[in-house]
């Protein structure tokens, strides 16, 4: 049974994703795992590839939705991203961006931070 939190993480990556679609990016894969780890959207536009954390929370959260993404979270994006490049032999300039989606009632709201970490 999928619980309240990964109904509103799935949302939160599917309108991520429209809004990436929306802005030129194009998307290379989602929900990408490897050993260690998971990337969220993986998308490149203008010559940059970038690995993309998507963090949706509700408006009255303590905590900004990025502040949630801590060293582990990262070293985890980075080797799984390595892992990527190395199977794809994609080579351009990388980014490691995040996403946050916050829900407020009927009404969302979300941020692009290129270049998080």
């Amino acid at each position: 049974m999928i619980t309240e939190p990964q109904k509103s993480g799935v949302f939160g990556e599917l309108f991520a994703s429209r809004f990436l679609r929306n802005k030129g990016y194009e998307i290379l894969a989602s929900n990408y795992r490897a050993k260690g780890g998971e990337i969220d959207i993986i998308v490149r536009k203008d010559g940059v590839l970038s690995f993309v954390e998507v963090k949706t929370r509700n408006a009255d959260s303590f905590f900004s939705p990025s502040d949630t993404v801590d060293g582990q979270k990262e070293m985890n994006i980075k080797n799984t991203a390595a892992v990527f490049l190395s199977q794809t032999k994609i080579t351009a300039e990388v980014t490691y961006d995040i996403i946050e989606v916050i829900i407020d009632k009927e009404k969302y709201a979300i941020r692009h931070i290129i270049n998080a970490f």
